[in-house]
């Protein structure tokens, strides 16, 4: 039996260690987090200190659901312990970390890094991409993704890492929308440039952007429309549309439909959804987590690579970059800095 432990007991830890508890093949043996109040999972082991744990405890893999700018040490940490990972994303908080943690799986051929980008597995995403490979409907002309959610002052001050840069790495284009970004790379392919625009809309005094919009240019000759904000009045559906030359399809409150061209709307197929406040996670957590134990018990590859994962911090930092310079950016002209 696998031995797992969890790094970071904060909301999204909530997802992670009933979906460990539930695998009959994984056995949870320790849970870490600096708030000695959050020990409060029976009969596993509590530490304050991720380094003290992995030197006590015989591990398989750790989840870590760190604040963002925890990541990369932490996974770096296991890694070097020969310990395999499954990390929340993001990848790191720019393309840099990124990039060292490429470097990191490159140099350790032998221990895994699962990227938690759990939407490529709900049943709509994988028929669209179907779809989208099928060639069925002709050339793909066009994409679009928007998520308008919305998140109070509070939700900043009750965890100031996630107003600063230094530590979040950025805002809604980072916390809220980068699974969007990462489908829509998947969907459209390789990118050829980006003209992005960041901005603060509300008065929260924080650092990060709130609201991010951009026009992304696909070598396919594709081109995608992108629009993210954290100022809407509540959380509503993200949506991810794909138009082809003969016909449309979107993905919208956890359903696929199609609209040919005359206008006759069909439902596709329907996501299995999460039950409780946390709805909009989606129920592809438990799906990943699962997959990559297996992928870890076979040795198999079939998991969200690191690699796969550094393309939507590319994204992030060329529209961030594109704002700054207020031009359009050929990924080559990305700028590989902290900033």
């Amino acid at each position: 039996m696998l031995k797992a432990a969890v790094i970071g007991l904060g909301d999204i830890s909530k997802i992670h260690i009933p979906a460990i508890q539930a695998n009959p093949e994984v056995e949870l043996i320790a849970v870490c987090d600096i708030d000695e109040t959050k020990d409060s999972v029976p009969g596993v082991n509590f530490y304050t200190d991720y380094q003290v744990m992995l030197e006590n405890e015989a591990l398989d893999c750790v989840h870590i659901c760190l604040p963002h700018y925890l990541h990369y040490p932490a996974t770096k940490a296991c890694v070097e312990k020969g310990i395999h990972v499954f990390q929340e994303k993001p990848l790191g908080l720019n393309t840099v970390e990124g990039l060292a943690l490429v470097k990191l799986e490159e140099e350790h051929k032998d221990v895994k890094i699962c990227v938690c980008f759990q939407n490529r597995f709900n049943e709509t995403f994988i028929k669209l991409h179907e779809i989208v490979n099928s060639g069925e409907y002709g050339r793909l002309i066009g994409l679009k993704g928007v998520v308008t959610w919305f998140r109070p002052k509070a939700y900043y001050e009750v965890k100031p890492w996630r107003g600063k840069m230094k530590y979040a790495g950025g805002g809604v284009m980072i916390n809220q929308s980068i699974h969007t970004l990462d489908l829509m790379q998947i969907l459209g392919g390789e990118i050829e440039s980006i003209r992005g625009s960041i901005d603060q809309l509300l008065d929260y005094g924080i650092e990060v952007e709130d609201t991010a919009t951009a026009n992304i240019k696909f070598k396919d000759g594709a081109t995608g429309l992108f629009f993210a904000t954290n100022t809407n009045a509540g959380n509503s559906s993200v949506e991810l549309q794909v138009l082809f030359e003969k016909e449309k399809f979107t993905i919208k409150d956890s359903i696929l439909t199609r609209v040919n061209e005359n206008g006759k709307k069909e439902e596709l197929i329907e996501d299995t959804k999460l039950p409780g406040t946390k709805f909009y996670y989606g129920a592809s957590h438990v799906k990943l987590i699962n997959h990559f134990y297996t992928c870890i018990s076979k040795n198999t590859q079939e998991y969200v690579h690191v690699k796969d994962a550094l393309i939507s911090l590319q994204m992030i930092d060329a529209i961030r970059q594109s704002s700054e310079e207020k031009r359009q950016l050929k990924m080559e002209e990305l700028r590989y800095a902290n900033s």
